[in-house]
């Protein structure tokens, strides 16, 4: 059996956006490719990007890490060791206050506790907004607010969280299977009642694997808002990279690195334990 020959007039009457597309349509896709060339060329003039300079650099590098080896804490080992537990700290701390306070605010933020968007618009605006802030710069406001120390630290990381979370858990909520709902509602529940037996049993368990993966997250955030004066051990990294001693250096960067993995592996442990293989399914 011979295929049937294709007549390209029927073809083009029969598919005219295919074969006949105006001259916008096919010049968009090569517009868009060049404007952002010139877009990434500007850019490096812009931003005086010099390529001599980079590898000229790069012996610098080499001499850093030559000089980080080996890494030794020198006397100041258990400093270290309070820094970093002062890193946990703020980062558990701060992460558990802003899920506390994000949860009664996206169950307002959720379509399906607040229908009105007159009322729902303003509060998801409301957590845009303090969302858009990075964990960086509300540092240096606390800073300024509360003084130098954890305290600020914490304080940074619970704001930022909380427009964070407060997204997450309204659409987590959003998310849920309404039959529990209409069930409660069925047999005379309350609105109250609808939440705390029909969403709140759904949610809480993807909200705690939420809460789990920024407490991992957070500790990173912690010890980069310490270098600019929040306290832990990013506090003392910033130090001994101004005075160059780079042994030190290499050995807060290695405990950084064991206490971001150990927490990984713990809680992805509680994540899957709490979440079961649902996932995985």
């Amino acid at each position: 059996m011979t295929p049937q020959e294709v007549d390209p007039r029927q073809m083009r009457a029969r598919y005219p956006d295919v074969f006949d597309r105006p001259a916008s349509t096919r010049l968009a896709m090569p517009a868009m490719i060049v404007a952002a060339f010139a877009i990434l060329i500007y850019g490096l003039v812009d931003l005086d990007f010099s390529p001599s300079r980079f590898f000229a650099g790069l012996s610098q590098l080499g001499w850093i890490s030559l000089m980080m080896i080996p890494p030794d804490p020198g006397s100041s080992l258990p400093i270290y060791l309070k820094a970093l537990g002062e890193t946990l700290s703020i980062a558990l701390l701060g992460t558990t206050l802003a899920a506390v306070f994000a949860l009664p605010v996206s169950l307002l933020a959720a379509r399906n506790i607040v229908p009105s968007n007159i009322l729902r618009f303003p509060i998801r605006r409301f957590l845009d907004s303090i969302r858009g802030v990075d964990t960086l710069i509300w540092a240096l406001v606390w800073i300024n607010v509360v003084g130098l120390g954890p305290f600020a630290g914490v304080l940074a990381i619970a704001v930022s969280d909380f427009g964070a979370f407060g997204k997450l858990f309204s659409e987590a909520i959003e998310g849920a299977d309404q039959k529990q709902v209409e069930g409660i509602r069925a047999s005379g529940g309350s609105a109250l009642h609808e939440i705390r037996f029909g969403l709140l049993p759904q949610v809480l368990p993807v909200i705690a694997g939420q809460v789990l993966y920024f407490i991992e997250s957070n500790t990173r955030s912690a010890t980069i808002i310490g270098i600019v004066g929040a306290g832990g051990i990013g506090l003392q990294l910033a130090e001994q990279i101004r005075v160059l001693e780079w042994q030190k250096v290499s050995f807060l960067i290695l405990m950084i690195l064991v206490a971001v993995a150990a927490i990984d592996f713990i809680s992805g442990k509680l994540r899957f334990a709490i979440i079961g293989r649902r996932a995985v399914a």
